[in-house]
Protein backbone atom coordinates (compact mmCIF):
# COMPACT_ATOMS: atom_id res chain seq x y z
CA UNK A 1 0.00 0.00 0.00
CA UNK A 2 1.40 3.50 -1.11
CA UNK A 3 0.87 6.35 0.84
CA UNK A 4 1.60 10.21 0.02
CA UNK A 5 1.78 12.12 3.53
CA UNK A 6 1.65 16.01 2.52
CA UNK A 7 2.61 17.16 5.96
CA UNK A 8 2.43 20.96 6.80
CA UNK A 9 6.53 20.58 7.96
CA UNK A 10 9.52 18.85 7.68
CA UNK A 11 10.96 17.02 10.25
CA UNK A 12 12.27 19.98 12.20
CA UNK A 13 8.40 21.12 12.79
CA UNK A 14 7.28 19.26 15.89
CA UNK A 15 3.65 18.38 14.70
CA UNK A 16 4.95 16.72 11.38
CA UNK A 17 7.78 15.25 13.19
CA UNK A 18 5.44 13.47 16.06
CA UNK A 19 2.32 13.02 14.03
CA UNK A 20 3.20 11.66 11.20
CA UNK A 21 7.93 11.32 10.16
CA UNK A 22 7.96 9.18 14.09
CA UNK A 23 5.44 6.26 12.58
CA UNK A 24 7.53 5.83 9.40
CA UNK A 25 9.35 2.34 10.63
CA UNK A 26 6.17 1.28 11.97
CA UNK A 27 4.03 1.62 9.53
CA UNK A 28 6.68 -0.11 7.03
CA UNK A 29 6.21 -3.05 9.18
CA UNK A 30 2.58 -3.22 8.31
CA UNK A 31 3.49 -3.08 4.65
CA UNK A 32 2.31 0.68 4.15
CA UNK A 33 4.87 2.62 2.59
CA UNK A 34 4.82 6.36 2.95
CA UNK A 35 5.97 8.94 0.64
CA UNK A 36 6.63 12.44 2.90
CA UNK A 37 5.87 15.85 0.62
CA UNK A 38 6.40 18.57 3.29
CA UNK A 39 4.63 21.85 2.26
CA UNK A 40 7.31 24.23 4.32
CA UNK A 41 10.76 23.37 4.94
CA UNK A 42 13.04 23.62 7.86
CA UNK A 43 14.05 27.24 6.20
CA UNK A 44 10.26 28.70 7.24
CA UNK A 45 10.67 27.29 10.75
CA UNK A 46 14.35 28.31 11.63
CA UNK A 47 12.87 31.90 10.22
CA UNK A 48 9.86 31.26 12.58
CA UNK A 49 11.67 30.61 15.64
CA UNK A 50 14.22 33.68 14.80
CA UNK A 51 11.28 35.67 14.60
CA UNK A 52 12.21 36.21 11.07
CA UNK A 53 9.32 36.76 8.38
CA UNK A 54 9.43 34.37 5.17
CA UNK A 55 9.10 35.98 1.61
CA UNK A 56 6.03 35.76 0.37
CA UNK A 57 7.90 35.20 -2.88
CA UNK A 58 9.28 31.98 -1.13
CA UNK A 59 5.81 30.71 0.62
CA UNK A 60 4.31 31.22 -3.44
CA UNK A 61 6.75 28.85 -4.97
CA UNK A 62 5.92 26.07 -2.22
CA UNK A 63 2.74 26.39 -2.89
CA UNK A 64 3.25 25.74 -6.77
CA UNK A 65 5.30 22.60 -5.06
CA UNK A 66 2.26 21.36 -3.38
CA UNK A 67 0.37 21.50 -6.53
CA UNK A 68 3.14 19.24 -8.32
CA UNK A 69 2.96 16.89 -5.33
CA UNK A 70 -0.87 16.85 -5.71
CA UNK A 71 -0.66 15.72 -9.81
CA UNK A 72 1.23 12.81 -8.51
CA UNK A 73 -1.89 11.45 -5.94
CA UNK A 74 -3.34 8.98 -8.63
CA UNK A 75 0.10 6.95 -8.00
CA UNK A 76 -0.98 6.39 -4.45
CA UNK A 77 -4.00 4.46 -2.16
CA UNK A 78 -4.32 7.25 -0.40
CA UNK A 79 -3.37 10.80 0.95
CA UNK A 80 -2.83 11.66 4.40
CA UNK A 81 -3.04 15.28 5.18
CA UNK A 82 -1.50 17.25 8.03
CA UNK A 83 -4.54 19.99 8.85
CA UNK A 84 -4.69 21.00 5.24
CA UNK A 85 -3.26 21.33 1.93
CA UNK A 86 -3.11 25.45 1.38
CA UNK A 87 -3.43 27.20 4.35
CA UNK A 88 -4.82 30.40 4.23
CA UNK A 89 -6.90 29.70 1.06
CA UNK A 90 -10.48 27.98 0.96
CA UNK A 91 -10.32 24.31 0.44
CA UNK A 92 -10.79 24.07 -3.18
CA UNK A 93 -8.28 21.65 -3.52
CA UNK A 94 -9.41 19.18 -1.29
CA UNK A 95 -13.22 19.64 -3.03
CA UNK A 96 -11.18 18.91 -6.14
CA UNK A 97 -9.91 15.78 -4.67
CA UNK A 98 -13.69 14.85 -3.27
CA UNK A 99 -14.55 15.05 -7.21
CA UNK A 100 -11.59 12.67 -8.32
CA UNK A 101 -12.84 9.84 -5.81
CA UNK A 102 -9.26 10.20 -4.56
CA UNK A 103 -9.37 9.49 -0.23
CA UNK A 104 -7.65 11.38 1.83
CA UNK A 105 -7.17 11.12 5.71
CA UNK A 106 -6.96 14.48 7.65
CA UNK A 107 -4.63 14.78 10.80
CA UNK A 108 -5.00 17.67 13.52
CA UNK A 109 -2.69 18.02 17.28
CA UNK A 110 -4.50 21.44 17.42
CA UNK A 111 -7.49 23.11 16.78
CA UNK A 112 -6.20 24.46 13.51
CA UNK A 113 -9.77 25.52 12.78
CA UNK A 114 -9.79 28.84 15.21
CA UNK A 115 -7.17 30.19 13.25
CA UNK A 116 -9.99 31.12 10.65
CA UNK A 117 -13.65 31.18 12.49
CA UNK A 118 -12.26 33.07 15.49
CA UNK A 119 -10.04 35.46 13.51
CA UNK A 120 -10.10 39.07 14.25
CA UNK A 121 -10.46 40.11 10.29
CA UNK A 122 -13.92 39.98 9.42
CA UNK A 123 -13.37 38.66 5.54
CA UNK A 124 -11.44 35.63 7.00
CA UNK A 125 -13.93 34.49 9.23
CA UNK A 126 -16.18 35.40 6.17
CA UNK A 127 -14.17 33.07 3.74
CA UNK A 128 -12.53 30.71 5.85
CA UNK A 129 -14.56 30.52 8.56
CA UNK A 130 -16.06 27.40 7.57
CA UNK A 131 -12.92 25.89 5.58
CA UNK A 132 -11.81 23.04 8.05
CA UNK A 133 -15.55 22.08 8.55
CA UNK A 134 -15.98 21.47 4.31
CA UNK A 135 -12.71 19.23 3.89
CA UNK A 136 -13.66 17.12 7.40
CA UNK A 137 -16.65 16.35 5.94
CA UNK A 138 -15.15 14.94 2.67
CA UNK A 139 -12.35 13.13 4.49
CA UNK A 140 -12.48 9.24 4.61
CA UNK A 141 -11.30 9.64 8.10
CA UNK A 142 -10.00 12.68 10.41
CA UNK A 143 -7.77 11.53 12.82
CA UNK A 144 -7.50 14.02 16.01
CA UNK A 145 -5.18 14.34 19.16
CA UNK A 146 -8.10 14.70 21.83
CA UNK A 147 -11.94 15.09 22.42
CA UNK A 148 -12.14 18.87 21.80
CA UNK A 149 -10.98 18.18 18.66
CA UNK A 150 -13.20 14.90 17.95
CA UNK A 151 -16.05 16.93 19.08
CA UNK A 152 -15.30 19.57 16.20
CA UNK A 153 -15.07 17.04 13.21
CA UNK A 154 -17.97 15.37 14.21
CA UNK A 155 -20.19 18.46 14.29
CA UNK A 156 -18.74 18.78 10.93
CA UNK A 157 -20.31 16.12 9.36
CA UNK A 158 -16.91 13.94 9.05
CA UNK A 159 -17.81 10.38 8.30
CA UNK A 160 -14.71 8.52 10.59
CA UNK A 161 -13.13 10.42 13.81
CA UNK A 162 -10.82 8.16 15.75
CA UNK A 163 -8.43 10.03 18.60
CA UNK A 164 -5.06 8.75 18.50
CA UNK A 165 -3.00 11.01 20.45
CA UNK A 166 0.31 12.71 20.04
CA UNK A 167 2.54 10.11 21.82
CA UNK A 168 6.10 9.13 22.20
CA UNK A 169 8.52 6.97 21.54
CA UNK A 170 9.56 4.58 24.49
CA UNK A 171 12.70 3.33 22.39
CA UNK A 172 13.54 7.19 22.86
CA UNK A 173 12.77 7.94 26.19
CA UNK A 174 14.38 5.45 29.28
CA UNK A 175 12.89 5.57 32.40
CA UNK A 176 16.05 6.55 34.94
CA UNK A 177 16.34 6.32 38.94
CA UNK A 178 14.88 9.35 40.08
CA UNK A 179 17.83 11.94 41.32
CA UNK A 180 17.45 14.96 43.41
CA UNK A 181 19.38 17.79 41.86
CA UNK A 182 20.99 20.13 44.71
CA UNK A 183 18.35 22.66 43.45
CA UNK A 184 14.61 21.19 43.65
CA UNK A 185 14.43 21.75 39.49
CA UNK A 186 10.98 23.02 37.66
CA UNK A 187 11.54 22.16 34.14
CA UNK A 188 9.87 23.19 31.03
CA UNK A 189 10.44 22.21 27.42
CA UNK A 190 8.45 23.93 24.53
CA UNK A 191 9.27 26.49 21.35
CA UNK A 192 9.15 30.86 21.35
CA UNK A 193 5.68 30.51 20.23
CA UNK A 194 4.39 28.78 23.68
CA UNK A 195 6.88 30.48 25.83
CA UNK A 196 4.02 33.16 26.68
CA UNK A 197 2.45 30.87 28.86
CA UNK A 198 4.92 30.86 31.27
CA UNK A 199 4.05 34.26 32.45
CA UNK A 200 0.48 32.85 33.99
CA UNK A 201 2.81 30.69 36.53
CA UNK A 202 5.48 33.85 37.04
CA UNK A 203 4.55 35.31 40.63
CA UNK A 204 3.91 31.45 41.71
CA UNK A 205 7.28 30.22 40.23
CA UNK A 206 9.02 33.11 41.98
CA UNK A 207 7.37 32.15 45.38
CA UNK A 208 8.86 28.69 45.21
CA UNK A 209 12.47 30.38 44.13
CA UNK A 210 12.31 33.37 46.97
CA UNK A 211 11.97 30.46 49.95
CA UNK A 212 15.35 28.85 48.47
CA UNK A 213 16.65 25.65 46.90
CA UNK A 214 14.75 25.75 43.50
CA UNK A 215 15.54 27.34 40.25
CA UNK A 216 13.53 26.79 36.96
CA UNK A 217 14.69 25.50 33.40
CA UNK A 218 13.43 26.20 30.32
CA UNK A 219 14.32 24.47 27.13
CA UNK A 220 13.78 25.98 23.94
CA UNK A 221 11.86 28.80 24.86
CA UNK A 222 14.40 31.44 23.62
CA UNK A 223 14.73 34.78 25.17
CA UNK A 224 12.82 35.12 28.95
CA UNK A 225 12.61 37.68 31.48
CA UNK A 226 10.57 36.59 34.67
CA UNK A 227 11.80 39.00 37.77
CA UNK A 228 12.69 36.99 40.96
CA UNK A 229 12.57 33.40 38.76
CA UNK A 230 16.40 31.52 39.01
CA UNK A 231 15.83 31.05 35.19
CA UNK A 232 18.22 28.48 33.44
CA UNK A 233 17.15 28.45 29.85
CA UNK A 234 18.95 25.82 27.27
CA UNK A 235 18.50 25.43 23.52
CA UNK A 236 16.16 22.45 21.61
CA UNK A 237 17.80 19.85 20.08
CA UNK A 238 16.49 16.95 19.05
CA UNK A 239 19.35 14.59 20.30
CA UNK A 240 19.75 16.05 24.08
CA UNK A 241 16.21 16.75 24.53
CA UNK A 242 15.35 13.50 26.96
CA UNK A 243 18.31 13.91 28.87
CA UNK A 244 17.45 17.71 29.29
CA UNK A 245 14.01 16.34 30.77
CA UNK A 246 15.33 13.54 32.63
CA UNK A 247 17.10 16.13 34.93
CA UNK A 248 13.64 18.19 35.97
CA UNK A 249 12.56 17.74 39.39
CA UNK A 250 9.30 18.39 38.12
CA UNK A 251 7.64 19.50 34.77
CA UNK A 252 5.02 21.75 34.72
CA UNK A 253 2.34 22.85 31.82
CA UNK A 254 0.79 25.83 32.04
CA UNK A 255 -2.20 27.49 29.81
CA UNK A 256 -4.73 29.65 29.10
CA UNK A 257 -8.25 28.42 29.59
CA UNK A 258 -9.24 29.61 25.83
CA UNK A 259 -10.97 27.53 22.97
CA UNK A 260 -7.11 27.17 21.21
CA UNK A 261 -5.30 25.88 24.56
CA UNK A 262 -8.23 23.50 24.86
CA UNK A 263 -7.59 22.01 21.53
CA UNK A 264 -3.77 21.32 22.46
CA UNK A 265 -2.71 17.25 22.75
CA UNK A 266 -0.39 17.66 25.98
CA UNK A 267 2.83 16.40 24.66
CA UNK A 268 4.81 17.99 27.17
CA UNK A 269 3.13 16.15 29.48
CA UNK A 270 3.68 12.84 27.66
CA UNK A 271 7.34 13.62 27.51
CA UNK A 272 7.91 14.43 31.46
CA UNK A 273 5.98 11.37 32.39
CA UNK A 274 7.54 8.70 29.85
CA UNK A 275 10.99 10.64 31.78
CA UNK A 276 9.46 9.33 35.41
CA UNK A 277 8.97 13.42 35.93
CA UNK A 278 5.81 14.25 38.18
CA UNK A 279 4.26 17.18 36.60
CA UNK A 280 1.98 20.28 37.38
CA UNK A 281 -0.21 21.52 34.93
CA UNK A 282 -3.31 23.95 34.28
CA UNK A 283 -6.95 21.71 34.44
CA UNK A 284 -7.16 22.74 30.35
CA UNK A 285 -8.41 20.41 28.01
CA UNK A 286 -6.72 16.85 27.86
CA UNK A 287 -4.56 17.83 30.55
CA UNK A 288 -7.16 16.92 33.32
CA UNK A 289 -7.56 13.29 30.98
CA UNK A 290 -3.82 12.98 31.05
CA UNK A 291 -3.52 14.05 34.39
CA UNK A 292 -4.78 12.04 37.56
CA UNK A 293 -4.88 13.98 40.05
CA UNK A 294 -2.61 13.12 43.40
CA UNK A 295 -2.10 9.85 41.04
CA UNK A 296 0.89 10.85 38.72
CA UNK A 297 0.65 14.67 39.21
CA UNK A 298 -1.05 17.73 40.31
CA UNK A 299 -3.49 19.89 38.56
CA UNK A 300 -3.19 24.30 39.63
CA UNK A 301 -6.09 26.13 39.08
CA UNK A 302 -4.85 29.16 40.59
CA UNK A 303 -1.15 30.20 41.54
CA UNK A 304 -2.21 29.06 45.46
CA UNK A 305 -2.12 25.56 43.89
CA UNK A 306 0.83 26.53 42.07
CA UNK A 307 3.05 27.26 44.75
CA UNK A 308 1.26 24.30 46.97
CA UNK A 309 1.61 21.59 44.75
CA UNK A 310 5.50 22.62 43.30
CA UNK A 311 6.38 23.06 47.05
CA UNK A 312 4.77 19.51 48.01
CA UNK A 313 6.69 18.21 45.72
CA UNK A 314 9.70 20.15 46.55
CA UNK A 315 9.42 19.05 49.93
CA UNK A 316 8.91 15.05 49.27
CA UNK A 317 10.85 13.55 47.32
CA UNK A 318 9.33 10.34 48.05
CA UNK A 319 6.54 11.66 46.17
CA UNK A 320 8.21 12.89 43.62
CA UNK A 321 9.70 8.91 42.71
CA UNK A 322 5.97 7.64 43.15
CA UNK A 323 4.10 9.99 40.84
CA UNK A 324 6.75 9.72 38.41
CA UNK A 325 6.73 5.59 38.17
CA UNK A 326 2.68 5.99 37.89
CA UNK A 327 3.59 8.81 35.17
CA UNK A 328 5.36 6.18 33.13
CA UNK A 329 2.98 3.75 33.83
CA UNK A 330 0.56 5.61 32.21
CA UNK A 331 2.62 6.56 28.88
CA UNK A 332 3.27 2.65 28.40
CA UNK A 333 -0.25 1.58 28.01
CA UNK A 334 -1.22 4.69 26.46
CA UNK A 335 0.74 7.44 24.98
CA UNK A 336 3.33 5.86 22.96
CA UNK A 337 4.25 5.07 19.55
CA UNK A 338 4.21 0.97 20.20
CA UNK A 339 0.40 1.59 21.56
CA UNK A 340 -0.97 3.57 18.74
CA UNK A 341 0.98 2.70 15.68
CA UNK A 342 -1.08 -0.45 15.27
CA UNK A 343 -4.26 1.54 15.48
CA UNK A 344 -2.69 4.22 12.36
CA UNK A 345 -2.23 1.91 10.84
CA UNK A 346 -5.21 -0.05 10.89
CA UNK A 347 -7.22 3.36 9.78
CA UNK A 348 -5.12 4.43 6.66
CA UNK A 349 -5.63 0.49 5.19
CA UNK A 350 -9.61 1.12 6.20
CA UNK A 351 -8.95 4.68 4.47
CA UNK A 352 -7.56 3.09 1.40
CA UNK A 353 -10.10 0.67 0.42
CA UNK A 354 -13.16 2.97 0.88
Amino acid sequence: MKVLALTRYNYLGPSSRLRFYQYLPYLKEYGIAVTIAPLLGDDYLTNLFAGKTHPRSLITLKYLHRISDLMKSRNYDLLWIEKELFPWIPGWAEQFLGLLKVPYVLDYDDAIFHSYDLNKRKFVRFFLGDKIKKIMAGAAIVIVGNNYLADYAHRSGAAHVEIIPTVIDLNRYTDPPFHRNKLFTIGWIGSPSTAKFLYLVQSALAEVCDEGHAQVVLVGSGPILMQNVQLDIRSWEENSEVKQIQSFNVGIMPLFDEPWERGKCGYKLIQYMACGVPVVASPVGINSEIIEHGINGFVARDSKEWVHYLNLLKNQPDLCIKLGEMGRKKVESHFCVQVTAPLLAKLLQKAASK
